[in-house]
């Protein structure tokens, strides 16, 4: 995706999964600005929503971990009508959208200042629920999040949660590779990788699947519109600065190579879903158990007396 930026400040670390941190924080600004969340989160959602049937447990409480841009309130509030609805946003511009949202919402349909609003991880007392639409792809430290979630959901809970997967914009990142730019988009994480970070932030049996959609679009004008709706470059090797007309000209020329045989120009979205429960903590077993011979003679004589006798 093509946000012009500035130089990437930080988090310029090896894994390709990486963000800029300020350009994570200068986008959510931006689209804390827009008149209604990004176009396909609303999409995902609902396709998230098909998938709570499938889970028996009906939540008490529920956390909506990405609200001001998930587009998911109505349809929590929905599946779960009794349940207290709560959520949580890092970022202060989105918090400000989540609690001043026009859209339909639970939240709309709450009093107080903070009216469900959870500032801090991990969250006290915890949920049953917790729910995640297309945020992960957009989190700095992904290992640290799904730590402070573990921390949040009550033992027998679960997790829901949806983010873009690495095969997404996958012909825009050929078009850059071959005109010899950096990166459209960063290298998000792989929905295998998810599943293994789920496992190590405590959770049990996370299951994890994905979808492809192909998104077509009549001109390269409405494609780039579209894109910039959804966000904006956060991987820290893109184009170090802005970048002027002829280069917008030469980059409309080369998503024409996108038309398809309908004659639409079309990008893949890859979206990653996943979920996972949080089980009751096992005891600590030592690697090394320390008995006397006096003690395993002891048991060894019991042993025997109870054979006897029986």
């Amino acid at each position: 995706m093509s946000e012009l930026a500035s130089p990437p400040t930080s988090n310029k670390g090896p894994r390709p999964q990486d963000l800029d941190v300020a350009a994570v924080a200068r986008q959510g600004r931006r689209l804390a600005q827009a008149q209604q969340p990004p176009w396909l989160h609303a999409e995902v959602a609902r396709r998230m929503a098909e998938r709570l049937p499938l889970i028996k447990l009906q939540p008490a409480r529920v956390l909506d971990a990405s609200p001001a841009l998930g587009a998911s309130g109505e349809l929590l509030r929905r599946a779960y009508p009794q349940a207290e609805m709560l959520w949580h946003e890092a970022d202060a511009a989105l918090a400000e959208r989540a609690l001043q949202d026009r859209t339909p919402g639970w939240w709309r349909k709450l009093r107080g200042a903070s009216a469900g609003q959870v500032t801090s991880w991990p969250v006290q007392p915890r949920v049953d629920m917790l729910w995640s639409n297309m945020a992960l792809h957009a989190n700095a430290d992904l290992p640290d999040l799904l730590g402070a979630w573990q921390a949040s959901v009550a033992v027998g809970g679960f997790v829901m949660f949806s983010c873009l997967g690495p095969d997404s914009f996958i012909e825009l990142r050929r078009l850059y590779q071959r005109a010899g730019w950096d990166r459209p988009a960063p290298e998000w994480w792989d929905m295998h990788d998810v599943g293994d970070l789920v496992l190590k932030a405590g959770f049990a049996d996370p299951v994890m699947d994905q979808e492809r959609l192909r998104l077509t679009w009549a001109t390269p004008e409405n494609l780039l519109a579209d894109l910039r709706a959804l966000g904006g470059n956060l991987a820290p090797s893109r184009f170090a600065g802005l970048r002027g007309r002829g280069w917008r000209r030469q980059l409309l020329e080369e998503l024409e190579t996108l038309r398809a045989a309908d004659g639409r120009l079309a990008l893949t979205v890859e979206l990653v879903f996943g979920h996972a429960f949080k089980a009751a903590p096992r005891l600590a077993v030592a690697s090394e158990t320390h008995v006397s011979v006096d003690d395993l003679r002891a048991s060894l004589r019991q042993g025997r007396e109870g054979h006897a006798r029986g």
